[in-house]
C-alpha cells in the first residue's frame, strides 16, 4: 500500500510493477541485470482518487498517461532495483500529492485610473517625438 496523505492510499493491486534492462552507464552489468523499474498506476480505474483529482493527474501526467488511463514511470537512476523501485514510488506519490492540490482561481484585474492616464501620457509623448522625426520644411 503506498500511502499518499493521512485521507488516500494507493492500493497494491492498483500497481504492477515491471523490471527491465536499463541503458546508460553500468558496463558489463547493464547488460545482465533488470534494474530498472517501470511501475504502471491504473488511475483510471482507481476508487480512491476523486474525478477532479483524476483530471488534474492527467494534465500533470503529460506523455506518461496511456490511452488506457494508465500512469506509466520509468525509472533507471541507480544500478539498485530496489533503490529504483523506492523512487518510481516516491515520484508517484508526489505527482498524487500535486493532483490533490487545487489550483487558485484566478481573479481579473483591472487597471487603476492613474496607470491608464500614464499609459496615454507616454503614447502622447512617443508619438509627438515620432511627429519630429519628418522631413524638415525648408521655410
Amino acid at each position: 500500500m503506498l500511502k499518499i496523505n493521512d485521507k488516500v492510499s494507493i492500493e497494491d493491486w492498483e500497481l504492477t510493477e515491471q523490471f527491465i534492462r536499463a541503458s546508460g552507464p553500468g558496463g558489463q552489468n547493464v547488460n545482465k541485470v533488470s534494474s530498472a523499474v517501470e511501475l504502471r498506476f491504473e488511475a483510471e480505474r482507481s476508487p480512491n482518487l476523486p474525478g477532479p483529482v483524476k483530471a488534474r493527474l492527467r494534465r500533470l501526467a503529460g506523455r506518461r498517461w496511456t490511452k488506457e488511463g494508465a500512469l506509466v514511470l520509468q525509472v533507471d537512476e541507480t544500478r539498485s532495483q530496489a533503490r529504483n523501485r523506492d523512487i518510481a514510488r516516491d515520484r508517484l506519490a508526489a505527482l498524487i500529492a500535486q493532483a490533490f492540490e487545487k489550483p487558485k482561481k484566478r481573479i481579473p484585474t483591472r487597471p487603476t485610473l492613474g496607470a491608464k492616464k500614464r499609459r496615454l501620457k507616454a503614447k502622447k509623448i512617443a508619438g509627438e517625438k515620432k511627429a519630429l522625426r519628418g522631413k524638415v520644411d525648408p521655410e
